[in-house]
């Protein structure tokens, strides 16, 4: 069982930047792909970024490419997602998830995923 807890969420105003953290329990973490997804009210959940095993291997979705980094920290079993430039479309519930199997495959969708954690809201203001 693994059990992931975000925080860092809050209300910003456009340009603004937050930086979201989700702490896992488990003590093999560092084998984990990590990922970082969001829903808006009404919309589906889409990918946002993950993060391979080490570190040393990322993506990002289109829409936040160039504004939202990816990073881990296997020694405290905790990834982050830095957010800049945020915009009133990044408006949304922001959750991670691991995928314990990765396979030495980032996936994209949701469904590889086996855990996530209860979300953390993102709001900005324009």
């Amino acid at each position: 069982q693994v059990q992931l807890v975000e925080s860092g969420g809050g209300l910003v105003q456009a340009g603004g930047s937050l930086r979201l953290s989700c702490a896992a329990s488990g003590r093999t973490f560092s084998s984990y792909v990590m990922g970082w997804f969001r829903q808006a009210p009404g919309k589906e959940r889409e990918f946002v970024a993950a993060i391979g095993w080490s570190g040393s291997t990322t993506t990002n979705s289109d829409s936040v490419k160039g504004r939202f980094t990816i990073s881990r920290d296997n020694a405290k079993n905790t990834v982050y997602l830095q957010m800049n430039s945020l915009t009133p479309e990044d408006t949304a519930v922001y959750y991670c998830a691991a995928d314990v199997n990765p396979g030495g495959i980032m996936k994209l969708g949701s469904r590889f995923y086996d855990y996530w954690g209860q979300g953390t809201q993102v709001t900005v203001s324009s």
